[in-house]
């Protein structure tokens, strides 16, 4: 019998790569809490959206079944996405496990801003995850509704290609800090939009008014809205730790400073 003993504690904190992870995602909040309300994230706050209606049709085509629905969540033929320019999106499904469908935008996209975080750690992993989300963007382009989404997959495509090229060929080799960025805007905007549309108000058509319909536990849409916004806060702390940890057993120049 093998025992492996893994080692969760955070020893010796903060070391000069900690330190350093810790500054970036600092300044990456800072400029995002900035810019918060300016047409400059916009794109960024498509991308979370994106990842939310995405993560509704992963966990579709995860769950098989035969009802048919559509809604803003959606419930496993996956028929169509869409996001809009005022930051919501719709997924058109037929089938798979409603009660799992459902949370699965709010903390599918808290979820994927925590291995952004995390991905952003290593050169190697950051190539990965902007390989996959590039991957990721075409295939939704296919499935594509309407010009807004089509415009940001064709965008965030051609923009990573870019940033994929200035860091094998020049010296501005900055694609790890994209990555991170993405994260880190994921995961706050993430936690933002679970307040906004299901805590600090009831909108009778969000995921989480809808899963209390289904769910039979005596709890209702804002109550399923704080118990989505606690996970999705633990996804960020998790990438936070997870990304300390990663600091303290990498070393430069796998880690940061971005610069090789």
């Amino acid at each position: 019998m093998i025992k492996v003993n893994a080692n969760w504690e955070l020893n010796n904190c903060c070391n000069h790569e900690q330190v350093v992870f810790l500054v970036t995602v600092a300044v990456c909040t800072v400029v995002i809490l900035a810019l918060w309300r300016t047409v400059l994230l916009t794109p960024f706050k498509l991308v979370t959206v994106f990842l939310h209606e995405a993560s509704h049709a992963i966990a579709c085509k995860l769950t098989c079944g035969h009802c048919e629905a559509v809604s803003n969540g959606a419930s496993g033929k996956v028929e169509g996405i869409q996001v809009h320019a005022d930051e919501g999106g719709t997924t058109q499904t037929r089938g798979g496990i409603y009660w799992l469908i459902l949370p699965a935008g709010y903390l599918g996209s808290s979820f994927w801003g925590m291995v952004l975080i995390l991905a952003s750690t290593n050169l190697l992993t950051a190539r990965i995850a902007a390989g996959c989300f590039v991957a990721a963007l075409l295939v939704v382009l296919c499935v594509a509704k309407n010009w807004t989404l089509r415009g940001l997959c064709i965008g965030f495509v051609l923009f990573l290609g870019v940033i994929w090229v200035l860091q094998e060929t020049t010296k501005i080799r900055i694609l790890r800090y994209i990555i991170l960025f993405i994260g880190v805007m994921n995961s706050l905007f993430s936690v933002y939009d679970i307040y906004d549309d299901l805590i600090s108000r009831r909108v009778h058509s969000s995921d989480a008014e809808k899963f209390a319909e289904v769910c039979p536990c005596p709890c209702n849409g804002v109550g399923w809205g704080v118990i989505w916004g606690f996970i999705s806060f633990l996804f960020l702390c998790g990438a936070m730790y997870l990304g300390l940890k990663l600091a303290a057993s990498l070393q430069p120049p796998t880690l940061f400073p971005y610069a090789p």
